[in-house]
């Protein structure tokens, strides 16, 4: 064996040796000399379950579990009354040190939104600006006056504060009641007036037809005639007989 292969043996061990050593000064100094010691596990302390506590009551449990109260915040939730806890971290159950820190937040309580005003609003409009709103929209038609498709009125009305989200009923014209038309031909003029009143139908135009001696006041003609259906007031036109030095109109 060369001298050179030699020198290099002696090295290697020498590298070795010295690993050891302060691998084995390490061991000494902390396992022997200054030792680290095991915490002991009765020292940690579990974290409360904080959850649907008072504030008050949340901040008293922390500190009988020898922890600190960290940062707090405050959300909308629909559920749980304002002033609860509704969240923490770390979570219930967790070990943690000695006055350590736990997080929470507390609840403002479900959120509150006036509902917005779309009356007269086509239905479909209405329905895009109630649900960009928070809210969930139910559809109910009813006769009304308004045209079709408009929307008369909604349940809770309009500016009332109602909890967010919950259901808005959206009633929507389906334009105004048709009406029969009566049969008026043959009646006197007062009798048809009030029939067409108690039907929510208008006068409109009442055509005098000369009769000399006969059928004076008596209904003659009507428009529309009997048995067409039209929105509730509508104007329905009368001929009625007049005594009189005027041309009739119809001479058959």
């Amino acid at each position: 064996m060369g001298l050179t292969s030699r020198f290099g043996q002696l090295v290697l061990l020498a590298l070795v040796v010295g690993l050891l050593g302060s691998g084995g000064g390490y061991l000494w100094a902390t396992q022997v000399v200054f030792p680290a010691g095991e915490r002991d596990a009765a020292e940690f302390f579990r974290v409360p379950d904080l959850r649907g506590m008072a504030m008050a009551e949340a901040r008293q449990a922390l500190i009988g579990a020898g922890l600190e109260v960290g940062r707090v915040d405050s959300i909308q939730h629909p559920q749980v009354t304002e002033g609860r806890v509704v969240g923490q971290s770390p979570l219930p159950g967790q070990l943690g040190l000695p006055g350590g820190e736990v997080e929470f937040s507390v609840s403002l309580g479900p959120e509150r939104r006036p509902v917005p005003d779309v009356s007269r609003l086509v239905a479909s409009r209405a329905i895009t600006v109630l649900e960009t709103t928070g809210f969930q929209v139910q559809v109910d038609s009813v006769e009304a006056d308004l045209e079709a498709g408009r929307v008369v009125e909604t349940i809770p009305a309009a500016g009332e504060e109602v909890v967010v989200p919950t259901d808005v009923v959206l009633r929507v014209s389906l334009g105004p009641p048709l009406v029969e038309v009566p049969v008026l031909v043959g009646m006197q003029e007062e009798q048809a007036l009030a029939i067409l009143d108690s039907l929510g139908l208008m006068v409109g135009e009442i055509q005098p037809r000369f009769r000399f001696g006969f059928n004076q006041g008596e209904v003659l003609g009507q428009h529309p005639e009997a048995g067409q259906e039209v929105p509730q007031g509508s104007l329905v036109r009368l001929e009625v007989g007049r005594r009189g030095l005027f041309r009739d109109p119809d001479p058959n």
